[in-house]
């Protein structure tokens, strides 16, 4: 089966589906969702970062009006560990199962009450008592506990202690990170509803079906009794990829009243309860030969972890053992066990920190060696995965470089440290290069066709207003020879076909490829169905002679021979077709081969001279992602992420008071986002083709839109200024005073 080259709709800038819902208000969120008898509860949180409750006085709060219940340790029903993400199988201990407090801002009791207001008032009069231990708040505290590649990915390639020894020029910096956060722009929600054993749930989730999982172990059910709905939601970057426990309090809120249930967190509890990006140090240590060909890489980092030891898979060193040529290679990836909330995945986890003090290490080196910095890389360039060894499926990185820069306008760099000056303003080209290898999952998709020839699409896949909806529509329409507005996509529903998280830069991969076998199988039932037929002209056709255009089935060398989908329905009395699809990248148990995204990034910065202040005046990012599936989309993803880079790299910090553990800038007044002044022109380049192997020729896209803008910002603010800043964020109090 083929489709029709002008009926091409993949690729198309096609608005966005849920735009108009959304701008509407018919797109209902989370917290949208009500029931007439429901109830809300709002969290209490301890106060101290470390130590137990002695106890807890709940009687005033039970006093007050309009409450219904305040639950806490001493008497809440006992739930079972489970595991609370896909990516972590291990049972995480449920929330207020003891006395232990491990963090400030960690759940010491739910109250529920029948508006918010009340709960609010009656969470203020909960009264506890603590017995309070030293917490253990930094990466250089000897007391943190120290667990050793705790994921399994160090690399050890080589004899790197022997070649940086002999290596001709070496090099050994340390970088650090500072801990950010998510912060989507809707606030986290769970409304939960029990009618008997049977559980319903509106959460804020990137993975419905981990969620269900979660709440199933909780509350020992069948996961056919648990129903997670998230149609939209208001962001998450990595943070809705885990069952919080707020989620499962609010289910158990619910049993507890008998009534439904609805929990919003404010934003200050976001940055307690859903996650963040760790803090880091590394170390790296690079030998090479004086024309710059790479002899030996040591990367070290240590990351944090919050005390209750859980956290999504993030080595920072991760990218290092397959960047580029280098035949010794050792990665060392380290959590320090600290009393803070729990780090979580938060966009490109691991990898941006990663990126940064790689790709800024390197440039660093270019100005040792006076080599050109994209020269550097390119003479360290490898077309395999230097891990296997094997070819990558696809990869167009040195297109990535050639185009960006001359996009960019690198030629006209000079490359002597503050050569370059508009006024009083210093400025500065810096560059990095990526390589970001993303997921991809088991995911079905069951598509339907109608009597009024409209294709349904269902999955279980949810949309973080990355564009899903829109290119799930694409995609099918184009398969199913139909217009986008003849497609309706169903997605974010637990009920509905399997499908993986959102996240991990596979959700498009995946899904893409469910609906393609589910189109490839649906075209194979219409002509199963007219097999026998003798009033139809696709009698006895194989699906090798057909194509799929003008809203039905037509032969491909003979364009008038065919008939709609209507059309056949309506000849059998059938009132619709459906067909199943997966996409299983394991099914044939053959290891496929490495497979990346791969970007240059190159960013101009002016720093006024006297008072230190850096300004990104534009980025060019050139983008190799295979097939671009929405090019408006894409571009849109490269934007955001480049404007999340600028915050990471200027702006953003998650600041914990040293001694208590509070976070010290828990507000949108307080913790510094990126707005418009603060970001500069920025451009985006497709280049590459489709890739060999992954269905559609797709490869990920959602994350590597940040990698490597922090240090093509930093190494852009060290030909400025001469000063080489090896930590985040660059802030004038930090690097200038």
């Amino acid at each position: 089966m083929t489709t029709a080259t002008r009926e091409n709709i993949i690729g198309d800038p096609v608005d966005r589906i849920d735009g108009p819902p959304k701008v509407t208000g018919a797109a209902l969120y989370p917290s949208d969702f009500t029931f007439p008898d429901l109830t809300h509860a709002v969290l209490v949180q301890s106060t101290i970062a470390a130590g137990t409750i002695r106890g807890i006085d709940v009687a005033n709060a039970k006093a007050a009006p309009g409450v219904l219940a305040v639950i806490t340790h001493e008497n809440a029903p006992a739930l079972v560990a489970g595991p609370t993400a896909r990516v972590d199988p291990s049972p995480t201990s449920p929330p207020l199962k003891d006395d232990r407090i491990l963090y400030r801002g960690q759940i010491a009791a739910v109250v529920v009450a029948r508006t918010r207001e009340q709960a609010a008032a009656a969470a203020r009069l909960v009264e506890i008592d603590y017995e309070e231990a030293v917490p253990v708040l930094s990466l250089d505290d000897p007391r943190a506990p120290v667990l050793l590649d705790r994921w399994g990915l160090d690399v050890d390639r080589g004899d790197v202690t022997a070649a940086l020894a002999s290596a001709e020029v070496a090099y050994d910096e340390t970088f650090t990170t500072a801990a950010v956060t998510n912060n989507p722009m809707g606030l986290f929600a769970t409304v939960a509803r029990w009618e008997g054993d049977r559980l319903t749930v509106h959460d804020t989730s990137q993975d419905p079906m981990s969620t269900r999982r979660a709440l199933a172990a909780a509350f020992e059910l069948p996961e056919t009794g648990v129903r997670v709905l998230v149609p939209y939601l208001g962001g998450g970057f990595g943070a809705a990829l885990r069952a919080w426990p707020h989620v499962i309090l609010t289910a158990l809120a619910a049993r507890v009243v008998g009534r439904p249930v609805k929990l919003v967190l404010t934003r200050p509890q976001m940055f307690t309860s859903v996650g963040h990006r760790p803090e880091t140090r590394q170390r790296v240590r690079l030998g090479v030969t004086r024309d710059g060909r790479l002899v030996a890489v040591d990367h070290e980092s240590t990351a944090t972890i919050g005390a209750l030891g859980d956290g999504g898979v993030e080595p920072v060193t991760q990218v290092t053992g397959n960047a580029y040529a280098c035949p010794n290679v050792a990665t060392h990836d380290r959590r320090a066990q600290l009393h803070i909330p729990s780090p979580y995945w938060m966009r490109a986890p691991g990898r941006t920190q990663g990126h940064f003090a790689v790709e800024s290490a390197l440039d660093e080196l270019s100005y040792t060696l006076g080599i050109d910095p994209i020269e550097l890389r390119l003479r360290n360039y490898t077309e395999v995965d230097p891990v296997s060894g094997r070819p990558w499926s696809s990869k167009a990185l040195r297109e990535c470089y050639v185009v960006g820069a001359e996009r960019f306008g690198w030629a006209r760099r000079t490359p002597e440290i503050g050569s370059m000056r508009d006024g009083n303003w210093l400025v500065g080209y810096g560059m990095a290069g990526v390589t970001f290898t993303s997921g991809q999952a088991l995911c079905r998709a069951t598509v339907s066709i109608g009597r009024d020839g409209t294709a349904h699409v269902r999955s279980a896949a949810t949309d973080i207003g990355t564009g899903t909806y829109t290119i799930a529509t694409q995609v099918a329409a184009e398969l199913l020879g139909l217009d986008t507005d003849q497609v309706r996509v169903e997605i974010g529903d637990s009920d509905l076909p399997y499908a993986p998280y959102s996240g991990g830069s596979g959700i498009a991969t995946s899904f893409s490829g469910a609906i393609h076998d589910a189109v490839g199988k649906l075209v194979r039932a219409f002509l199963d169905l007219v097999a026998d037929d003798e009033s139809s002209p696709l009698r006895g056709r194989s699906p090798d002679e057909v194509t799929t255009t003008k809203r039905g089935i037509h032969v491909v060398d003979a364009p008038s021979i065919g008939e709609t989908y209507v059309d056949m329905l309506a000849r059998h009395g059938l009132p619709e077709l459906s067909a199943d699809g997966v996409r299983d990248p394991q099914a044939d148990g053959a290891s496929p081969p490495p497979n990346g995204s791969f970007a240059a990034w190159f960013a101009e910065v002016r720093v006024d001279a006297g008072l230190g202040l850096v300004r990104v005046a534009r980025i060019v990012s050139a983008v190799d992602a295979g097939r671009i599936l929405n090019e408006k989309l894409a571009r849109s993803q490269i934007i955001g992420g480049a404007v999340m880079g600028i915050g990471m790299t200027l702006l953003e910090e998650t600041v914990f008071d040293p001694e208590t553990g509070r976070i010290a800038n828990a507000t949108f007044g307080d913790y510094l986002i990126p707005t418009n002044a603060d970001v500069g022109e920025i451009d985006v380049l497709f280049v590459g083709t489709p890739d060999t192997v992954r269905p559609l020729g797709i490869k990920g896209i959602g994350e590597i839109g940040v990698v490597g803008v922090s240090a093509a910002i930093a190494n852009a603010v060290y030909h400025a200024t001469g000063r080489r800043v090896r930590s985040l964020p660059i802030t004038v109090e930090h690097h200038y005073v």
